[in-house]
This record gives structure tokens, C-alpha cells and sequence, in this order.
């Protein structure tokens, strides 16, 4: 069985792949101070709860957080007795990564990318829309090149910048309130952060799109895949993300894993 690790700036995600489906899933809060220790003993802790630790025998780690892979990458050796699969762009992801640099672009960018394009028709190129810390926006052309893409602060920073800037607001939930006009102040908030990201998303998914008409004629169609913790919060006031998968740099990580 298959341990997939997803660490982000803001969640850890992990799921345990028994070769047809996923057993389970996690979600955690990303801890950028622990130790390999704490780590593993929390690792043991999940697995224990589904499966014995004995039935594991591969882990793929994706991470863009640099202290926790190396935590992460002694947990698992420690604690599980298994070296995990680090992904880079060095390894056979069975799309070419066409950006200027390779060697830079995020390993949660590549997993996602690599999840989309399996999932998609053979015809269609595809726009990632990831909205975690920061809000990335990945393009896959039909053929499996990847080409890079958008990177813009995320909407938890954006709120955050905006509460710790202006002393009169204080800070609101995440959440599309009931019309773009706000009648007070929270709902004021609320529209310029929620109804603002879906503006950009509106905006720049279309010009993404001619780019990608450009580079990919081949193309008949281009699938947009929304993905991150931040997603459900703009995804029910836009018809511009097609596919919700909130699980979607697992997939990518369970099919990189299985090519190397």
C-alpha cells in the first residue's frame, strides 16, 4: 500500500492508497516547527486507525514547506522504516514540464498537473486552478506539456494583509455574502475578498484560454479542475471551475509513484 504526503503552507493532506481506491483520507493543519518525531508519531497514530503500518511499503512526499520535508523524510524512514519517493521534476511524471526553469517549479504544481491531465479527455488541455496559500493557476496542454502558469496571493493572505493593514476592519469569515452590494460593513468585506477572486478567475481564465489556443491547436477543449482548501469558498458563485477534486495532488502523487 501506497502513504501519499501533501505538504503545503498552510494543510498537510495524506491518503492511503490500497492500488484501486483510496482507504482514507486526511486533512491536517501544517505545523512548520515540528519535529521528525512528532511527525512520525502522528503518522503512526493515522495509519494505525485503518490499516496495520506492516501493509504499507511505499510513500510518496511532495512538499514545498523545506524544514518539514526534511522532518517528513525522517519520520517515515524512523517510524515507518520506509524511504519515501520525493518528488522533483527530475523524476518520470509522464509529462514534460516545458517551463523555463523546471527545476523551480513547485512539487505540489507538478503532482497536480499530472492528476489533471490523466483525468482529462484525450482532446482537452487543462487549467489547474489551485487556491491554497497562495492562488496558482496551471496550464497542461493536450499533448502532456506542461507550460507553467499564474501565481497570485491567496485569499486567506489577501484577507489577512487587509485586516492587519486597515485598524477599523476586523476580520470577517470566509464566506459569498447574499448581494455584491454590501448593506454593512461585513458584507462589504465579504463581496470585495469572495466576489473580488471570483473576478480574477473570471478574468483570467479566458485569457489563459487563448494562450492555450495558441500553443495546443490540437486542442478541442479546455477542462478547468479547481482544487485546494480555498476552492469551496468561491466555487458555488462561478460557473468557471468544471471540476471540483479536492484530493487532487494525491492522485498526482499516487500516479507519480507508481511510475517510479
Amino acid at each position: 500500500m501506497l502513504l501519499a504526503i501533501d505538504i503545503g503552507n498552510t494543510n498537510v493532506v495524506l491518503g492511503v492508497w490500497d492500488g484501486d481506491e483510496w482507504l482514507i483520507q486526511w486533512r491536517l493543519r501544517t505545523v512548520r516547527n515540528r519535529t521528525a518525531d512528532e511527525f512520525g508519531i502522528q503518522l503512526r497514530g493515522l495509519i494505525r486507525d485503518t490499516i496495520q503500518i506492516s501493509m504499507l511499503d511505499r510513500i510518496v512526499l511532495c512538499s514545498v514547506v523545506p524544514k518539514l520535508t526534511v522532518a517528513a523524510q525522517q519520520a517515515c524512514a524512523r517510524y515507518l522504516k520506509i524511504d519515501p519517493i520525493i518528488i522533483t521534476s527530475d523524476l518520470d511524471l509522464g509529462i514534460q514540464n516545458k517551463t523555463d526553469a523546471p527545476e523551480l517549479v513547485g512539487a505540489d504544481r507538478l503532482a497536480n498537473a499530472v492528476a489533471a491531465h490523466a483525468a482529462a479527455p484525450a482532446d482537452s488541455a487543462v487549467i489547474v486552478i489551485d487556491m491554497g496559500t497562495a492562488t496558482k493557476f496551471d496550464v497542461v496542454t493536450s499533448d502532456g506539456r506542461f507550460m507553467g502558469g499564474i501565481i497570485s496571493p491567496g485569499l486567506g493572505i489577501t484577507a489577512d494583509a487587509l485586516f492587519s493593514r486597515a485598524a477599523k476592519l476586523s476580520q470577517v469569515d470566509l464566506v459569498s455574502p447574499p448581494n455584491v452590494i454590501g448593506r454593512n460593513t461585513v458584507h462589504a468585506i465579504q463581496s470585495g475578498l469572495v466576489n473580488g477572486y471570483v473576478a480574477m478567475l473570471e478574468g483570467l481564465v479566458p485569457k489563459l484560454k487563448a494562450e492555450i489556443a495558441d500553443i495546443d491547436p490540437d486542442a478541442k477543449q479546455v477542462q478547468v479542475v479547481g482544487t485546494g482548501g480555498l476552492i469551496p469558498v468561491v466555487e458555488p458563485v462561478t460557473d468557471v471551475i468544471e471540476i471540483n477534486d479536492p484530493w487532487l495532488t494525491l492522485k498526482g502523487l499516487q500516479i507519480i509513484a507508481d511510475r517510479n
